[in-house]
């Protein structure tokens, strides 16, 4: 597939270089213009319909539909979560965003609270993204208050699951972020039983940009089906974790060319922990479009791309992955407790060289006995990408388990 022939200027990204810190109020209402008045902005939400645009928290649910469902059940008290939380630990873009650009999120954050009748918002950010909190709190000093929203900043715990929209809502309400069972989804009665809009800063920052420009411009970049751009987090073999923007349809070669290249044999962890392992050799050509990678098997998730070596262990690398879902769960359903568990210590041994004669099966038969069944999708997530693996490593799976050794040759497995 040929890369775009217009060069791609960031969008969400654009503005001064990173070692500026986060951007001030006054050079970001410079360089944007301020935003639109609520009477500017009217039916917003249909723009965003317009614009196409998805949410970038993983889900890829479309925005204004979501925006949509909190204003029917608003009258006028509802609530907006700007979920920072991103305790995905190969993602770095939503961190970077609110580092250097917190003046765009929280316009993004009074869009939204204008469009679905909220008085409050609630910046959710991980307590781990230190440069974050400092951003958006610089930025919030620099603000004159709005009489007609309030704004608070929360630190979310560390972990996985505590970014998944009823577990912020529980969090907020009962200081316990683990996704529930509601009686009703938090569009209808979240945060202090009131209509919550939980929205990923992505996205804001995005419908904060539509509200200033309108859809065809958001929708002029884009090369296949999926229109505007994205924030993505590449790392590995040859580069540390970086964060940058691209416009949706960009081919995954084209990021491992510009990442420094990986060589032939080379595999790529595709959407995070939540994603799918995928030889490089076989996905370079395939665009990073949310709408046509699962047609492939593949997801765009949370836009990381984690490039291992040719000559690192692909079991090594599913072992530690495994071991972090297995610890992050929320400790409330048997198939995500003790199913991930299981599954865990058997690759981990795979990966030591003291498997079981049965631990490749068994680890296949697990995941179809915990796909689906969990109180979130903490564990269909897990079992994605370790599906995945025994496909992609299926000859390192093999030579574990038989030879009890790795079939590179690895000398470290103790």
């Amino acid at each position: 597939m040929p890369s775009s022939t217009t060069p791609f200027e960031p969008r969400v990204l654009a503005g001064p270089p990173a070692s500026a810190g986060p951007e001030r109020l006054i050079a970001h209402d410079l360089r944007l213009g301020r935003l639109p008045s609520p009477s500017e902005r009217r039916n917003l939400t249909a723009v965003l319909d317009s614009s196409g645009l998805l949410g970038r928290g993983g889900a890829g649910f479309p925005v204004g539909h979501k925006w949509r469902s909190v204003a029917e059940h608003s009258t006028g008290n509802a609530v907006v979560v700007v979920n920072g939380a991103e305790g995905e630990p190969r993602s770095a873009k939503d961190g970077t965003l609110m580092g250097l650009r917190p003046h765009l999120v929280l316009d993004g954050a009074l869009v939204a609270a204008d469009a679905v009748g909220a008085t409050d918002v609630v910046l959710y950010v991980g307590r781990e993204h230190t440069e974050a909190h400092r951003g958006l709190a610089q930025a919030l000093a620099e603000r004159e208050p709005d009489p007609n929203v309030q704004m608070q900043l929360v630190a979310a715990p560390v972990g996985y699951v505590a970014g998944e929209a009823t577990a912020v809502v529980h969090y907020l309400n009962e200081g316990d972020a683990r996704p529930t069972f509601l009686d009703a989804r938090p569009h209808e009665r979240g945060v202090a039983d009131r209509p919550t809009l939980v929205q990923n800063v992505e996205s804001l920052a995005h419908a904060a940009l539509i509200a200033r420009f309108g859809a065809d411009w958001y929708r002029s970049a884009g090369r296949l089906a999926t229109r505007g751009s994205a924030l993505i987090t590449v790392s590995g073999p040859n580069q540390r974790r970086t964060v940058r923007e691209i416009e949706y349809g960009t081919t995954i070669g084209e990021i491992a060319r510009s990442a420094g290249g990986a060589p032939p044999g080379s595999t790529v962890l595709l959407g995070g922990y939540f994603g799918s392992w995928a030889s490089l050799d076989e996905v370079q050509d395939e665009p990073l479009d949310p709408v046509s990678m699962p047609e492939h098997g593949l997801e765009f998730g949370c836009g990381v791309l984690s490039f291992l070596r040719s000559d690192a262990c692909g079991v090594a690398a599913t072992a530690e992955i495994m071991a972090y879902m297995a610890e992050g769960t929320a400790e409330q359903c048997g198939p995500c407790v003790f199913g991930l568990a299981s599954m865990a210590q058997a690759t981990r041994r795979l990966s030591s060289g003291v498997a079981k004669g049965d631990d490749v099966e068994n680890i296949d038969r697990w995941a179809g006995q915990v796909l689906g069944r969990g109180a979130c999708h903490h564990p269909d997530g897990a079992v994605g990408m370790v599906r995945s693996a025994l496909a992609v490593f299926r000859d390192d799976f093999a030579s574990h388990q038989v030879r009890r050794r790795c079939a590179l040759n690895r000398a470290d497995m103790t």
